[in-house]
């Protein structure tokens, strides 16, 4: 999959087009084993299985990366997940956002197929992973969704909350370098208020230092669910 990002850097800002062709969404990988336990117990409470172990690597389909401002998914129990995504392009190690949109009704059967069966919306600019390094644990995470006409917020938190990527990476690969060409989503923080449908999601990456955001909106098109 080939996704272009607007990168912001100390020397500049340029285009860059990123040719994917792995995709890795690393779940349960909160920091603090108490936040851990309560995504889970979160999703436990709409029927999903406990994992088997934490962190853990789920592979989907690279295809399903999209910079689109639109998804389309079958049924109406999905919602989205604000998320860190690493890559390395010429050399360098670049972050953005993306959503690991899940269908929570396959998610109590099996989180691989439900992580699988929706498109992954991935923003359209990205930083320099060295550019923020120093101070990752001070970044924020946040989305917002609409509820009853209303933008309201559903997620919030800084990344000190979740593992480090290099971390992730590290348990994934078996080094701290991630190969040109894998993507890794990176965790997520709890949702205000309960997992929950929406027909829109916006999710930010906020950088208290520079003052700057990385965001990325879509709207969610429910397809008829017909047997």
């Amino acid at each position: 999959m080939k996704l272009s990002f607007k990168t912001e850097s100390q020397s500049g800002s340029r285009t860059i087009d990123v040719e994917i062709a792995s995709l890795v969404v690393a779940g349960w990988a909160g920091r603090d084993q108490h936040a851990i336990e309560h995504h889970i117990e979160e999703l436990f409470a709409i029927g999903v299985p406990r994992p088997s172990s934490v962190p853990l690597y789920y592979r989907v389909a690279e295809n399903q990366l999209t910079q689109s401002s639109r998804i389309q998914v079958v049924g109406s129990e999905t919602s989205g997940e604000v998320e860190t995504i690493v890559f390395r392009a010429g050399g360098e190690l670049y972050v953005s956002i993306a959503s690991d949109h899940t269908d929570r009704k396959l998610e109590t059967h099996s989180v691989a197929l439900s992580k699988q069966v929706c498109a992954k919306p991935v923003a359209t600019q990205a930083w320099l992973y060295a550019d923020v390094a120093e101070y990752w644990d001070e970044l924020v995470i946040r989305s917002y969704i609409e509820e009853n006409g209303e933008r309201v917020l559903y997620q919030e938190g800084t990344l000190a909350s979740l593992r480090p990527p290099l971390e992730l990476v590290a348990g994934f690969a078996g080094q701290d370098t991630l190969p040109e060409g894998v993507a890794m989503i990176c965790g997520t923080v709890g949702a205000k208020g309960g997992i929950r449908p929406a027909p829109s999601f916006t999710m930010e990456l906020f950088d208290p230092r520079r003052g700057r955001t990385l965001s990325h909106s879509y709207d969610i098109e429910v397809l008829p669910e017909v047997a």
